[in-house]
């Protein structure tokens, strides 16, 4: 779905699996620091947003993700992830109650994969779950934002910001009043920088959420069962996840960015060492230059010097060996 905001001045497509809304307005830099700062919006358009209404909307939840959500306050924010049968991560739900209706966004075309699977699990349940990514567009305002919320819009406010759920027909006139406009590269930068997972950039087919710190914000280790439990409670009270997210410094003399997927292994052992991890997201940073983060093998040790494609890189721990 292609946003009306790539017509702005000096906008250019993202790619991709973002493809369809801005990557920036032709100045990444100064877009990053409006950003941390807190001003102007995010274009996040061409996320998934999925709805569940319901008298049982919570209570079924409840059983399906890895949060706990049945007693979940109207208006409180919170992240959840469906797991499969082994524990690796399939979907990731950014989460909100109204009172009368669960609003969640989902990364850009997960949503009929998700909505297939929550429609799999209704039984006798009194849920409804809808598709509306036709109707609503996900704006982020960034934290310490002061710009107005329209009346009747459901927020989902978080330590990094609120999410806006837009009517999508309003979009246009949004962005008229609340610039100026931030591109989707600006705002990986900074969630690169909070060390913060995406879906489908720090995971593969077998990512469990200890291995990205989603244990810390998506997963309750005190609530009911859920498909992929037994796995999380294993490695959270017998062991250690096989490998670990960090966050990557790298020498900035290089004029290219290792790219997604990029072999990291030891510096020590040369272009030809053995593959101890890869790059996940690479971004340049208006203050911390270029970083990324990265999954390596959970043995690695912290003080080790790497290579990032050809790219030195030191880490900082994200998740603790």
């Amino acid at each position: 779905m292609k946003s009306p905001l790539l017509s702005l001045p000096g906008a250019v497509p993202a790619e991709g699996v973002d493809e369809g809304v801005a990557a920036h307005y032709g100045d990444l830099f100064r877009e990053q620091r409006a950003l941390a700062g807190g001003t102007g919006f995010v274009d996040l358009s061409h996320r998934g947003v999925v709805s569940v209404t319901g008298d049982d909307r919570l209570s079924w939840l409840h059983l399906l993700l890895t949060q706990h959500v049945s007693d979940l306050p109207t208006g409180q924010a919170t992240e959840a992830l469906i797991l499969s049968a082994h524990g690796h991560i399939e979907h990731a739900l950014y989460l909100v109650d109204d009172g009368t209706t669960v609003w969640a966004h989902v990364e850009p075309g997960t949503q009929d994969a998700l909505i297939a699977y929550l429609e799999s699990m209704k039984f006798f349940y009194r849920v409804d779950v809808a598709d509306r990514t036709d109707e609503f567009a996900i704006v982020h305002l960034p934290a310490g934002s002061i710009a107005d919320v329209p009346e009747g819009v459901v927020v989902r406010e978080t330590p990094y910001g609120r999410d806006l759920f837009l009517p999508r027909a309003d979009l246009e006139s949004y962005a008229e009043k609340s610039g100026p406009a931030v591109g989707l590269l600006a705002y990986e930068a900074l969630r690169v920088e909070h060390h913060r997972p995406r879906l489908g950039f720090e995971t593969d087919h077998r990512t469990i959420p200890h291995e990205l710190g989603w244990i810390a914000t998506a997963v309750h280790l005190q609530k009911g069962c859920y498909r992929g439990q037994e796995t999380v409670a294993r490695v959270q009270n017998l062991g250690k996840p096989p490998r670990r997210l960090v966050f990557l410094h790298l020498d900035g003399s290089e004029v290219h960015l290792p790219p997604a997927g990029a072999d990291i292994r030891l510096a020590d052992e040369g272009p030809d060492g053995r593959k101890i991890g890869f790059v996940t997201t690479s971004v340049r940073h208006h203050e911390l230059g270029p970083v990324a983060l990265a999954l390596v093998k959970r043995n690695v040790p912290l003080d080790a010097r790497l290579m990032a494609d050809s790219t030195a890189a030191a880490q900082e721990a994200v998740v603790e060996p």
